[in-house]
């Protein structure tokens, strides 16, 4: 199955949260099963195409597409949804929050796939970011929810890492940040969505060497296991031809729009919540399974208890990754064991009636 291997739903000109608009919007996605099978919207993370969510789905698998209609729709942003790699309009890329990505994604699966319910949102780092903003944009319409490796609001600590890698992209065209949650400040003589090849060189290796940090555990590297268990001669290897290699594969200013998301993070920063985090997390009715990484530098679990807290008595449960993966024992797949735990928790949650 190939990446270009998916359909695209066309949104029209798409009113975004800033007061701007995606002009000719669209979404990306991709779908399996019978659709009269119960629903699952399965988004996609950060970078990721529609193809990286594909190590979750299988008939071995608890998202089984012979018992489940499951729907992956690409973050804005991600070379496939509407992005600055594929938008023909001039100047900046309009700001778009996981706000106006899960609003679309709603109107495609009620208007484009005709279905009124989902059984249940599932999705890791930013896609459990996404689960967030559904359970609490539209509470009444899924049954479960489950973010793994993922927060409600993007914490301080997290917001302080992805300015340390937006810096080092920007950096590369000589420009400084203009802050958390915002892109960088630019002259006037320069076009934000120009970079030539030594600066996407320059630019991505550095943005991938300074992730290379934060997206395994302490642990981990300690352990070598970037030796043992993925295959890499030594730690150089490991930077170049797994995260260099990564990093080289993505355009730079979809990189930017999808941090900017990501860094503005908030299930409060919608109506009827105004700001109110507990308001909003209270808000929820889906049953909740919240399942951070014990190692995860990202999203430590100590941000999903206090979550949990928020929601409702009865609402939520935690779990957490027994894993020294950090932020990869949730995704792509690449820990066999964290696979295996994942969907082991994932099959006796969805036995809730």
């Amino acid at each position: 199955m190939t990446d270009g291997d998916y359909g695209t739903y066309h949104l029209g000109d798409w009113e975004l949260q800033s007061g701007e608009k995606l002009l000719n919007a669209h979404l990306a996605y991709k779908t399996f099963g019978d659709p009269s099978s119960p629903a699952i919207v399965y988004p996609t993370w950060f970078s990721g195409l529609i193809s990286d969510n594909f190590w979750l789905i299988g008939e071995d698998k608890t998202l089984n597409p012979q018992n489940y209609y499951i729907i992956i729709p690409a973050l804005f942003g991600n070379s496939q949804s509407t992005s600055p790699s594929n938008y023909p309009a001039p100047g900046p890329f309009p700001k778009c929050s996981f706000y106006d990505n899960v609003r679309a994604q709603h109107q495609l699966v009620t208007q484009h796939l005709g279905i009124t319910h989902l059984r249940a949102v599932v999705g890791w780092s930013m896609g459990g970011g996404q689960t967030y903003q559904w359970a609490t944009q539209y509470p009444d319409f899924m049954d479960l929810a489950v973010p793994f490796c993922a927060s409600a609001r993007t914490s301080l600590h997290n917001q302080a890492f992805l300015e340390g890698v937006k810096g080092a992209l920007l950096a590369a065209k000589g420009v400084p940040s203009a802050g958390p949650g915002e892109g960088g400040i630019f002259r006037a003589d320069q076009n934000p969505r120009l970079w030539s090849a030594g600066e996407r060189e320059i630019g991505l290796k550095a943005f991938a060497r300074v992730y290379a940090g934060w997206g395994f555990s302490q642990a981990f590297y300690r352990e070598k296991l970037y030796e043992t268990a993925l295959g890499f001669k030594d730690l150089e290897d490991f930077l170049q031809n797994f995260w260099e290699a990564w990093a080289l594969s993505k355009d730079p200013e979809n990189l930017l729009v999808m941090l900017q998301t990501w860094q503005n993070g908030d299930v409060a920063q919608q109506a009827p919540y105004d700001g109110n985090f507990e308001k909003a997390m209270a808000s929820i009715k889906a049953k909740t399974l919240v399942l951070p990484g014990k190692t995860d530098l990202y999203f430590p679990p100590e941000d999903s208890q206090y979550e949990l807290v928020c929601m409702r008595p009865g609402v939520g449960t935690l779990d957490v990754f027994p894993s020294i993966w950090g932020h990869w024992a949730g995704g792509p797949g690449d820990s066999k064991d964290d696979v295996q735990w994942l969907d082991k928790k994932l099959s006796g949650f969805f036995q809730i009636k």
